[in-house]
């Protein structure tokens, strides 16, 4: 096979000095179109007919002696191209047969339609604008599933132009995604609130518990960590009066990856003061099913082989309740961290012994409990000490207002009513400090400035997070998170794929 390849791009490259032999440049210096696809496929009337100038690249080439059909694909779609030899000129018409599938061309024509009533541009006239010379793969489909030497999920992602150029649900599916993130922005816009940007290098990481990827500044000779999430300056903004904030923001986490985890990844993060997490999980249900019925025309989706209805109210639960739901373990009458290992133990989970209570807790949770929750659903109500940003209940102590929402078996956002005692942060971020002395590389770091932010007062707030990669998931229906980015992080490729620079 790629020896094949080879012989195809020698052939093309052969082309390239032909069209140059004949002061003809495969790589002109630009091109002014005026129509694209959708245009004329959407504004041709038989009794007048459109002229213009399009580009674009063919995509399908059918010679026949002195005239020949063609399809170039835009951005907007495909549209069909009739070349003649009495209209071209010979020497014109020539050069097209030098064209191979893949090249970027500008035509100048009329539209017509054809016998078969195929709207159709006659091309007047014609101009290379970018000579491909790796042919593209054919791609063939089946019952909805890809077959051929593309059809490798790694090569995709590695080389995503071409997953672009030759997978039209991989297009579409990026276009989704940018709407969707527009729709977020519209929503919260419309409700008053205002976007911003917050740093993504910080001398002290802090918002979540991750591992943070590390950096060094040689002019400041200062260490600095990508952000792991923008809440504490977000919340800096709330002390200083902005009421409702929101970031679409890039987050880095130095984690593993897998089909839910890219290292590199992107969050929506909001902050409405004088709210709290009830109006937050309203808010979260809100946004996920309009978007919902804006983009995809209905609430209930399939994902995955469920049917996921996004329709409010969503049901809620709490933590405790959802672990005793699917293990009869029951956190309200343990005591003590043995009590916790023995539980677990009992159904089959083995941990470490040193482990806190709610660790241990948090490790069933995650292996017993988050892959029953399918439909949308609020878990609410979480241990304090796994929760060092959010505040505690007033009616106990153990228990802080925070949720995440669930669905499909996964996790897709957290919220809180924020803390903003700042006595109350400083023991937490003490705790944080504490686990990470003994061991626990994900705990948070002091944050001093931030302590000296809530002193001045930051007003009782609600805030959420969102992962948008994981909300694209649901939305276009994929198990693998790298299906939602466009450049996913990849092992260093040994140059065995196909389209390497090695050919």
């Amino acid at each position: 096979m790629w020896e094949e390849y080879n012989d195809l791009i020698r052939q093309r490259i052969e082309k390239i000095e032909k069209l140059r032999s004949m002061n003809i440049n495969p790589y002109p210096i630009r091109f002014t179109r005026d129509l694209t696809a959708a245009d004329v496929l959407s504004k041709h009337k038989d009794e007048t007919p459109l002229e213009g100038k399009l580009a674009g690249r063919i995509r399908s080439r059918r010679l026949m002696g002195k005239a020949s059909f063609a399809h170039i694909e835009d951005m907007s779609g495909l549209i069909q191209l009739y070349f003649r030899q009495d209209i071209l000129g010979e020497q014109k018409y020539e050069i097209f047969k030098l064209l191979d599938l893949g090249d970027i061309i500008g035509v100048h024509g009329k539209s017509f339609r054809t016998k078969t009533g195929e709207i159709t541009i006659e091309v007047h006239d014609f101009t290379l604008l970018a000579k491909c010379i790796r042919p593209l793969p054919v791609v063939k489909e089946k019952d909805g599933k890809l077959f051929d030497e593309f059809a490798d999920r790694e090569l995709r992602y590695r080389h995503r132009y071409i997953d672009l150029i030759v997978t039209p649900k991989t297009k579409s599916d990026f276009i989704l995604r940018s709407k969707l993130i527009n729709g977020i922005r519209e929503f919260l816009t419309a409700r008053g609130f205002l976007e911003v940007e917050t740093p993504m290098m910080q001398a002290i990481p802090g918002g979540a518990s991750a591992r943070p990827f590390v950096t060094h500044h040689n002019a400041l000779n200062i260490d600095l960590y990508l952000r792991i999430a923008p809440e504490l300056y977000l919340k800096r903004l709330l002390v200083g009066g902005f009421e409702k904030v929101f970031e679409l923001n890039r987050n880095f986490r130095n984690e593993g990856i897998s089909t839910r985890h890219n290292p590199e990844f992107t969050m929506l993060e909001l902050y409405e003061a004088y709210s709290d997490y009830n109006a937050m999980m309203q808010l979260c249900e809100e946004m996920i099913s309009s978007l919902s019925l804006k983009l995809l025309g209905t609430m209930r989706v399939e994902y995955q082989g469920e049917r996921i209805d996004f329709t409010p109210p969503w049901k809620r639960i709490a933590y405790v309740d959802a672990i005793r739901e699917f293990t009869d373990i029951d956190f309200r009458t343990i005591k003590s961290a043995t009590e916790a290992y023995n539980a677990a133990k009992s159904i089959g989970i083995h941990l470490d012994e040193k482990l806190s209570k709610w660790k241990i807790a948090e490790h069933i949770f995650e292996e017993r409990v988050e892959k029953h929750l399918i439909q949308p659903t609020f878990v609410i109500d979480y241990p304090t000490e796994l929760s060092p940003l959010a505040k505690t209940r007033e009616d106990d102590p153990e228990f802080v207002e925070r949720f995440e929402p669930y669905i499909a078996g996964r996790e897709i956002g957290n919220a809180f009513s924020e803390l903003n005692d700042p006595f109350d942060q400083r023991r937490r971020f003490e705790e944080q400090v504490r686990m990470r002395e003994a061991g626990d590389e994900e705990a948070q770091m002091m944050d001093y400035d931030f302590l000296m932010a809530l002193e001045y007062g930051m007003p009782p707030a609600g805030g959420m997070g969102i992962g948008i990669d994981r909300l694209v998931m649901l939305f276009i229906n994929t198990a693998s998170i790298k299906d939602t980015i466009l450049f996913p992080l990849l092992r260093p490729d040994t140059g065995e794929h196909h389209g390497t620079s090695e050919g």
